[in-house]
C-alpha cells in the first residue's frame, strides 16, 4: 500500500495497548543497561561511582528512581579526557560513517559518530515521525537548517529519504534565495526553526509574495521551543497558511523527532519504544512528577548502540498527558510540547520568567511584529529589564500619519501592562520601527544579559 493512503507508518506498533508496550520498553531498558554497563567503560565507571547496578531495575519506576542522569557537561568532560568520542562509543571509530556534533560553551563541539547501521536506524524512526506529522512520499521537503555538524538537518534528510519524499536542502541563511526557490520548486513541507520561519515570512512579504498561499502545507519546527507556544504557533499557521507540527526532542537524542505532533495537533506523541521520555521533578531527577505537572525532561535511547544516552538531562521543561488522541496512536503526549528550557529561565528582581513567556505575550498583542530583544542590566544594585520590540508595518500603515504618535503611545501602554499581567514584572519598553533589530538565520539570541558583565 502506498504511504500516501496509509494511516500509520506501523499500525501494530503505534496502536499497541499501553501495558503491552510498557513491557517491551522495560525489556529494552534492561537490555540497554546491561549493554552499556558491560560494554562501555564510561557507563560502568559512572554507575559504580553512583552505587548503581543494572540488576537494580525491575520496573519502569525503578528506572526513574535508581538510575543516575547524565548531562552535557558530563559528556563534554568525558570527551575532554578521552578524545574525541569518549568511552561510550560502542564500536571502533573506523566503523563510523558520519561525524557530527553540538557546540559547547567553550566552542569545542561534543562529537557524535554514526555508523551506517545508526544512519539506517535513524532514517527508519525519523520516517515514522515525519509520517506521523503528515509528510508523504509525494511531498517536497525543504530542509532550511544548517547541514553542517548540527544533527537536525541530517536526521530530517535521512528520514525524508526513507519515507520516499523529495528532499530540497538550500541550507541556512540567504532568506531571499530560500523564498524564491521555495516557490519555484514547490516545497510543500518546511523543516526549520520557528525563528527562521518567521524571518522567511517577513522577508517574503517584503518581496511581495503571498505567504498565505505559498506552496507549503506543513511546517515541522525544530531546534528551539516555539512551535508549541500558542502565540508563535498562531503566527506561523496564519502567516504561512500551514499546519504547524512541533518536534520536541534534542539533537543529542538523534533520532530526535521521537516526540512529534500528529495531524490532530494535540501536542507531541512520545515514541516511547524508541526514545523513552520521562518528566521528573526539576530539583530531583529521580522523582517522577504526576501527570499534568510541569517538570524537567529526560531522554533515553532504547536501541541505539553507538554513544547511547541513558537518562540524559535535556534541560527542557514540559508535562505529560495519557489522554487518548483521536488519531488512534496510544503513545502518551506532551500536550504543549516543550515550552521552555530550565537553564534559560531568567530571575528578574526575584521573579522567575522564561523568555518564551515574554515572546508569547508580545505575539498576543495586535500591532507588534515578530522580532524583539530582552535586555537585562544592573543599575545601582537593582535589575533593570527592557523589552525592545518592533511594530508591524501593516499596523502603522493603517493609521493616518497625524495619529501615529498617539497610536504608538497607546500601544506602548498596552504592551507594558500586558507584559506585567503575564509575567509579574514591570518592564521598560521600547517600540521600534520594523527591520530595526538584527535577524537570525537559525536559532534566535534574543536575551542580552549584561548584569554580570
Amino acid at each position: 500500500m502506498e504511504n500516501a493512503i496509509k494511516e500509520y507508518w506501523d499500525r501494530e506498533k503505534e496502536t499497541m495497548p499501553v501495558d503491552q508496550r510498557n513491557e517491551i520498553i522495560l525489556g529494552s531498558i534492561k537490555q540497554q543497561l546491561d549493554y552499556v554497563y558491560h560494554q562501555l567503560p564510561f557507563y560502568r565507571e559512572f554507575y559504580d561511582n553512583h552505587h548503581f547496578h543494572p540488576s537494580m531495575v525491575n520496573t519502569l519506576e525503578d528506572f526513574t528512581t535508581k538510575v543516575p542522569i547524565i548531562t552535557k557537561d558530563i559528556l563534554r568532560e568525558e570527551q575532554r579526557q578521552y578524545p574525541p568520542y569518549g568511552r561510550y562509543l560502542g564500536y571502533h571509530p573506523e566503523d563510523g560513517a558520519h561525524i557530527h556534533g553540538s557546540s559547547g560553551t567553550t566552542g569545542r563541539p561534543t562529537f557524535y559518530l554514526f555508523s551506517k547501521e545508526d544512519i539506517a536506524y535513524i532514517g527508519e524512526v525519523m520516517a515514522q515521525a515525519l509520517f506521523t506529522a503528515g509528510v508523504r512520499r509525494t511531498d517536497v521537503v525543504q530542509i532550511s537548517t544548517d547541514l553542517g555538524m548540527f544533527m537536525g538537518g541530517w536526521g530530517s534528510l535521512w528520514g525524508s529519504e526513507r519515507l520516499g519524499a523529495t528532499v530540497f536542502t538550500p541550507g541556512a541563511g540567504n532568506t531571499e534565495r530560500h523564498i524564491r526557490l521555495m516557490y519555484e520548486v514547490g516545497s510543500s513541507v518546511l523543516i526549520t526553526t520557528p525563528t527562521f520561519a518567521l524571518r522567511l515570512m517577513d522577508e517574503a512579504r517584503r518581496l511581495g509574495y503571498d505567504t498565505q498561499n505559498s506552496p507549503l502545507r506543513i511546517g515541522i519546527f525544530i531546534g528551539e521551543p516555539g512551535a508549541g507556544i500558542p502565540g508563535i504557533k498562531k503566527a506561523l499557521e496564519e502567516g504561512w497558511g500551514i499546519h504547524v507540527m512541533d518536534c520536541a526532542t534534542t539533537s543529542e537524542m538523534t533520532p530526535w523527532a521521537t516526540n512529534v505532533e500528529c495531524v490532530q495537533k494535540n501536542g507531541v506523541h512520545m515514541l516511547q519504544d524508541e526514545v523513552y521520555t520521562e518528566v521528573v521533578d526539576k530539583e530531583n531527577p529521580n522523582r517522577a512528577v504526576p501527570e499534568g505537572t510541569s517538570g524537567g525532561v529526560i531522554y533515553t535511547h532504547l536501541k541505539k548502540k553507538g554513544q547511547p544516552m541513558i537518562r540524559f538531562w535535556s534541560g527542557d521543561e514540559s508535562h505529560v498527558t495519557t489522554e487518548a488522541c483521536p488519531c488512534g496512536r496510544t503513545y502518551p503526549r506532551l500536550p504543549n510540547g516543550v515550552y521552555g528550557r530550565l537553564d534559560d529561565m531568567l530571575i528578574i528582581r526575584g521573579v522567575n520568567v522564561y523568555p518564551s513567556t515574554i515572546q508569547r505575550s508580545l505575539l498576543e498583542v495586535e500591532g507588534l511584529g515578530n522580532e524583539h530583544r530582552i535586555v537585562l542590566e544592573r543599575i545601582s544594585h537593582m535589575d533593570e529589564a527592557t523589552v525592545k520590540v518592533e511594530y508591524h508595518p501593516d499596523w502603522i500603515g493603517s493609521i493616518q500619519s497625524h495619529e501615529r504618535e498617539a497610536a504608538l503611545e497607546k500601544l506602548q501602554t498596552h504592551v507594558r501592562e500586558h507584559l506585567r499581567a503575564q509575567t509579574g514584572i514591570r518592564f521598560n519598553l521600547e517600540i521600534l520601527e520594523p527591520e530595526t533589530l538584527e535577524r537570525f538565520d537559525v536559532k534566535a539570541r534574543r536575551v542580552i544579559d549584561q548584569r554580570h558583565v
